[in-house]
């Protein structure tokens, strides 16, 4: 009797020493820096330092809301340490699943095993989302944990859609990583596509806020996409939002196209 879903659940059984190293850095830099709200929100200390800063600097951090709880938190976190985190993750997972494989060997293994093209892709598509997820309401559920200790005064369901959004920019990136990785074989170049979507898109982000002429780009932005309203104050934007997690869907069905059309040997 074949095993169910045997990619999926070696990926899983392989990584958990890893996702350990994961889940402690989330924690260590949430618990590093929310705790420090109270001592620098209550006193007006972050208006004042936030004030000492380039204007340019300011919007291009996303600072500008810093003095609030829920600013602070989707500046240090969801906006900059935690998206680069899940991104790394993202990026590492996603290259490695198809393009990795393929290099190493183990690729051509599997398949030779009675192992599908397309439910290879599909699997180690699932096995990167679960991991992401994961690590995503890891995140959340140390937020909520430390809204009241810290003073943070952050709406909990408002809690759920940011941990979306960040987990969803994540998928992304290392989805877009899988679709190169099935489309060439070769893991640099699935590296470069997952990260170069997240850098483009903080980058183009960024460059908007300069100058109302360049607002545009942030229609290329998928950073922009979910961020342009503030999750935790305002709550997600569920049309960029479901836009992001939709592109990611059908980079992973196209991965599993790509893979099953391409001559491995070539």
């Amino acid at each position: 009797m074949k095993s169910v879903l045997p990619v999926f659940r070696r990926s899983i059984r392989e990584s958990w020493r890893s996702g350990i190293g994961w889940i402690l850095g989330i924690a260590a830099v949430l618990f590093l820096y929310l705790p420090l709200y109270p001592s620098f929100g209550a006193n007006g200390q972050l208006e004042e330092i936030i004030k000492a800063l380039p204007s340019q600097l300011i919007e291009t951090l996303g600072y500008d809301q810093i003095a609030t709880g829920a600013g602070y938190a989707q500046s240090t976190f969801y906006g900059l340490m935690g998206f680069l985190l899940l991104t790394i993750a993202a990026v590492l997972w996603g290259s490695a699943a198809i393009a990795g494989a393929e290099e190493s060997g183990r690729l051509e293994l599997d398949l030779a095993h009675g192992i599908g093209r397309a439910q290879y892709a599909a699997e180690s598509a699932l096995a990167v989302l679960v991991r992401l997820l994961w690590l995503g309401a890891l995140s959340g559920a140390i937020v909520f944990a430390l809204n009241d200790p810290a003073e943070l005064g952050i709406h909990p369901p408002h809690i759920i859609g940011a941990a979306l959004a960040l987990t969803g920019l994540a998928f992304l990136s290392a989805m877009a990583g899988l679709f190169a990785g099935a489309l060439t074989g070769r893991k640099a170049w699935a590296t470069g596509v997952a990260a170069g979507v997240a850098v483009l898109g903080y980058v183009f982000q960024a460059v908007a806020k300069q100058s109302k002429d360049l607002e545009w780009l942030n229609a290329l932005s998928p950073y922009a996409w979910v961020y342009h309203q503030p999750p935790l104050k305002d709550g997600v934007d569920v049309p960029g939002l479901l836009l992001v997690w939709g592109i990611a869907v059908a980079l992973a069905v196209a991965s599993a196209l790509a893979l099953a059309r391409r001559d491995l040997r070539g």
